[in-house]
């Protein structure tokens, strides 16, 4: 399925706090950590529509994906698709189209233990460097083309 990406702007926040309560609430009360109050100030807290892509699917905006800058790593967070556009190649694209952009910089995230993503991200070339009872952290050397 085709998809855009295009930059987020403020406006944007209120229903991406929406869509990361829907994304995440399955993985979240599978470790007992669902909270519709939390869930949603985490990412209010933390969003900086600068560092934000709005995923455009079939004429509409559909979900988000966020790199922040650090000066020794850039950290995908954010990154949220409604189930229902699961498995049909949008979060492969837009992930792609994020890891193929030039920087000496490796790649960092944090995804929930268990969650489908990871194996999204390892098809990425991303493995795991540490892990805790809920979240599981992991990189992927920058590559320069």
């Amino acid at each position: 399925m085709n998809f855009s990406l295009r930059p987020s702007t403020d406006a944007d926040l209120d229903w991406l706090l929406e869509l990361r309560a829907d994304v995440l609430r399955d993985d979240l009360e599978r470790h007992g950590l669902y909270d519709p109050v939390r869930v949603r100030r985490w990412m209010s807290d933390a969003f900086v529509a600068a560092n934000t892509q709005i995923i455009h699917v079939a004429g509409a905006d559909a979900g988000c994906i966020t790199v922040r800058h650090e000066t020794d790593a850039r950290w995908i967070e954010h990154f949220y698709l409604p189930t229902s556009l699961h498995g049909q190649g949008i979060g492969t694209g837009a992930l792609a189209d994020v890891l193929a952009r030039p920087d000496a910089r490796p790649f960092r995230l944090m995804v929930l233990q268990g969650s489908p993503a990871i194996r999204l991200y390892e098809r990425h070339g991303f493995v795991p460097y540490d892990q805790d009872e809920h979240d599981v952290w992991m990189t992927r050397p920058a590559i320069l083309d």
